[in-house]
């Protein structure tokens, strides 16, 4: 592709991404991507790169992209532009070649207009100052402000930036089949470099690209592709050896695989979730691991839910008493923009108000699916306190005698070892802090 056809299929990709075809309403960015290469199998792979890392570097730092268009350069907060910054700052094209891409040719961009290519012309100049507003500084909606600041208060720019720049790839050992040192000296005789997560005893993460479908140790189920937070999650979960556990919205069942294999493929786990389409995406998971003692079980879906996830009464009844119930709740996925950064721009009050009210009704739920003395886990990948402390806070409240919150930090201890990287009654990991996704977990226990 030449860099013009480069720029023209990156813009075109963030078009349909704000005005999705049919069916691909709620199509996040990967997926669609994949679709779009799919369908134009011409593009080699150093191209499909490029343009995938322009359409997602643009959309991280869509926020701070539209202020210099609009306050800086005073051009127009369109797609096309908001690529030609982000070819010119993060590919290095300087503003000529930029110029020079937007010829009209096959597949290129039409030529700008004198005014507008004169003002593209700003950006070799760089940035006499930037933008006052936190969510135009971080690139976030907005309206958002208020729960950041209320949640990170004066580190609330260094947290938010941090979610503007690229994630690792971190991957878990399985250890029903190896252990971290043997994982990693599989790996590495692959080509494919790792070295140990900070937090998680399991954690290995990626330094550098590996196509990791196609390497043994991932074939021969060694390792799962699963980030460090969500590792810590499921440690802390506290799941031993004959346990009856119940991983409500299991998705996957990333969590399942995990739980599994820490209660050394004794017991029973139910992997529960509404949708049928991702639930089926556990068996050859259960397979490639050498899991036998996950279960996948559909749920109803709740009449007029109004966020997927929320749990038909009936559905729920023929479950039993738990040890362990660990509900990862549907959320706003805040804590995952630096994957997805699609996400935050379709996030709205509507839809968080949606997940919220999802989110209190499975803590209920899944609240009398607990066994007297038995622990209850919520989980949320959000950095929003309304979906996190709020959540816990007000379902503690409203259960008076039946839950008391277990201080996450002595939890860490008793379960993962060592001093937890946070303090107080709840886990909060955050990119900037812990290098993780964002995520915020809480034990609860049931009174005896």
């Amino acid at each position: 592709m030449t860099p013009g056809a480069r720029i023209r299929a990156a813009a075109e990709l963030l078009d349909r991404l704000d005005r999705p075809r049919a069916g691909e309403n709620d199509l996040p960015a990967d997926a669609m991507l994949n679709a779009y290469f799919r369908a134009n199998r011409y593009i080699g792979a150093k191209d499909r790169r490029a343009v995938a890392d322009a359409v997602f570097q643009t959309l991280r730092q869509r926020g701070f992209i539209d202020w210099w268009l609009a306050r800086s350069a005073g051009l127009p907060v369109e797609n096309r532009f908001r690529v030609l910054w982000t070819f010119n700052i993060h590919h290095n094209m300087p503003a000529g070649e930029l110029l020079a891409a937007c010829d009209g040719g096959q597949h290129r961009p039409a030529p700008l207009e004198p005014d507008q290519a004169r003002r593209i012309t700003l950006l070799e100049h760089g940035q006499a100052e930037g933008p006052e507003a936190l969510a135009d500084q971080a690139s976030f909606p907005a309206w958002l402000t208020p729960e950041i600041e209320r949640q990170f208060g004066a580190d609330a720019w260094a947290e938010m930036l941090a979610l503007t720049q690229p994630a690792p790839t971190d991957l878990r050992v399985n250890t029903l089949k190896a252990d971290r040192e043997t994982a990693c000296a599989a790996l590495a005789k692959a080509e494919v470099t790792t070295a140990p997560t900070p937090f998680s005893p399991l954690g290995l993460r990626l330094e550098g690209r590996a196509n990791l479908p196609n390497v043994k140790a991932f074939r021969d189920g060694w390792i799962e592709i699963q980030d460090e937070s969500s590792q810590l999650a499921a440690l802390l979960v506290g799941a031993g050896p004959g346990m009856r556990v119940l991983d409500l919205c299991a998705g996957a069942g990333g969590k399942s695989l995990a739980l599994a294999a820490l209660m050394n493929n004794k017991g029973r786990i139910h992997a529960a979730d509404t949708d049928a389409k991702r639930l089926a995406r556990l068996a050859p998971r259960l397979a490639r691991n050498g899991v036998r003692i996950v279960t996948p079980t559909k749920l109803e879906a709740a009449k007029g839910a109004v966020a997927t996830g929320a749990v038909g009464g009936t559905a729920l009844a023929r479950l039993a008493a738990y040890d362990r119930v660990l509900i990862d709740a549907p959320c706003s996925g805040s804590g995952t923009w630096r994957r997805h950064p699609d996400a935050k721009w379709r996030l709205t009050p509507a839809r968080l108000a949606g997940y919220r009210a999802v989110q209190a009704a499975l803590l209920r739920q899944a609240a009398a699916l607990v066994k007297p003395g038995g622990r209850m886990i919520y989980a949320v990948c959000s950095l929003l306190p309304a979906e996190g402390r709020d959540q816990v806070e007000a379902f503690a409240k409203d259960a008076g005698k039946s839950f008391r919150v277990l201080p996450a930090d002595k939890v860490w201890r008793e379960t993962i070892g060592g001093d937890a990287p946070f303090k107080g009654p709840f886990m909060l990991l955050t990119p900037h802090r812990h290098k993780t996704d964002g995520f915020f977990a809480a034990v609860l226990e049931r009174k005896t």
